[in-house]
């Protein structure tokens, strides 16, 4: 039986151009790349040079820090270029797919005679073990400190969010084998939301989280089920495609980076998903899906903790959504912002579209607005479902107070919920920068 936890606090934001649960069929130009930046506090080291011929599971860079952690290669070739930016920062490794794609046989294995040490060295070989990220702090996970407990969130509530439901369809066996995996290093706890399928899986204390976005957030799940003390680690999966390469590398025992991602946002002319492999470039995804003459934004994820892309950019480590809205440019509006609309969202009713009961917005990506002060509002609160107090927090970290973070709940909070914030302070009148 699961538990059922209700949220009284969130938001939820309702636009244009969700994703409709058919599958298209695309041809991939062949051209990966796997980008550190998608991996929070990933220092790479770079272990192939330009020429040099993998395979799928083969090692592109190392944690720095960790050298044990390996990011694996997604597909078989050559790799092409080692991009870098200012200060020789690695920006991405470029692979070359081949045309009849070659795994590493890491070798099936049984996961329910394995312990949690052999179920850690096993995700490290195979180079899947960098996608586990750890509180306090958000960042790369530390394999030689077990974790009190790990957390997995199967529950997508951003704006036009994917389905997992609909991405787990005839691979509930590879979703069991991650997460009894998972449940080997330490106790496993699956969060989903009302009316999910997940409540029958086994070897994982399942919580129903019943309440408004960001009850998907991983450490918003973590402070209601089992806050995180100093000096104690919890592992943390906000993105539950990780728990199926997990499964997959144990049933096929090949590293298979495959994942379903939805094609979405006002300006897409038919949302639906795509099946696609991390790390693939998004040219032929978005070549004809929607209208070249219009000014648009391209997000890698979902408009509030996506990062803004371009068509020659590459489906991101943990993305599961490619959304494309207007970006607003062109628009002309006499009087601006004071204009009373019915077409804009506005938690505080400053527009009459409060009027219209609940509708799906196709918002742009204008700012409408500059940089101002943090005015103790209590803004953050009315929408922040933890016990901490959001804006206080934020200012300690602004300030760079350590022991005043501490005080204030920092062990729960990742970079996910700090964008999610910032992203509503943006939506209280206006939209998301």
């Amino acid at each position: 039986m699961a538990n059922v936890i209700k949220l009284h606090k969130g938001l939820d934001i309702h636009l244009q151009g969700k994703a409709e649960e058919k599958l298209i069929q695309l041809k991939s130009n062949g051209q990966y790349a796997l980008v550190p930046d998608d991996f929070e506090g990933v220092t790479p080291k770079v272990v192939v040079k330009e020429g040099d011929v993998v395979k799928a599971g083969d090692a592109l860079f190392v944690n720095k820090l960790y050298p044990e952690v390996r990011f694996a290669s997604p597909v078989s070739g050559k790799v092409c270029e080692v991009v870098r930016g200012e200060r020789r920062k690695v920006l991405c490794v470029k692979v070359q797919a081949d045309a009849e794609q070659q795994f590493v046989d890491y070798g099936t294995k049984d996961v329910a005679k394995m312990n949690g040490q052999q179920v850690v060295d096993a995700l490290l070989e195979a180079g899947i073990f960098g996608y586990i990220n750890q509180l306090p702090y958000a960042v790369s996970t530390n394999p030689s400190v077990m974790p009190k407990a790990v957390f997995v969130s199967a529950l997508r509530d951003k704006p036009l969010a994917g389905n997992f439901e609909f991405e787990v369809k005839g691979e509930e066996a590879n979703f069991q084998t991650g997460l009894t995996a998972l449940s080997k290093i330490a106790k496993t706890y699956l969060g989903c939301g009302v009316h999910s399928s997940f409540e029958n899986y086994k070897d994982v204390e399942v919580n129903v989280f019943d309440g408004k976005c960001p009850a998907g957030n991983v450490g918003v799940q973590v402070n209601n089920v089992d806050p995180v003390n100093k000096g104690e680690v919890v592992w943390t999966i906000g993105d539950p495609t990780v728990v199926l390469f997990i499964g997959r590398l144990f049933n096929t025992g090949k590293v298979d980076l495959r994942r379903r991602v939805a094609l979405c946002g006002s300006e897409v002319k038919a949302p639906a998903y795509v099946d696609m492999l991390v790390g693939e470039e998004l040219s032929t995804l978005l070549s004809n899906s929607y209208d070249a003459d219009h000014s648009v934004r391209i997000i890698n994820g979902n408009v509030l903790t996506g990062r803004p892309t371009t068509k020659e950019g590459f489906l991101g480590a943990h993305t599961s959504e490619i959304t494309v809205i207007p970006e607003g440019e062109d628009a002309d509006e006499m009087l601006g912002w004071i204009m009373p609309r019915f077409k804009q969202f506005s938690v505080s009713r400053s527009y009459f579209s409060w009027l219209c009961g609940k509708k799906d917005y196709a918002l742009d990506a204008r700012i409408k607005g500059g940089e101002r002060h943090i005015i103790m509002s209590g803004e953050y609160d009315k929408v922040l479902p933890m016990d901490i107090y959001g804006e206080y927090l934020i200012k300690a970290i602004i300030a760079g107070d350590i022991d005043r973070q501490e005080q204030l709940g920092i062990y729960e909070v990742s970079p996910e919920s700090s964008l999610t914030l910032r992203s509503w302070n943006c939506s209280v009148l206006f939209v998301k920068d």
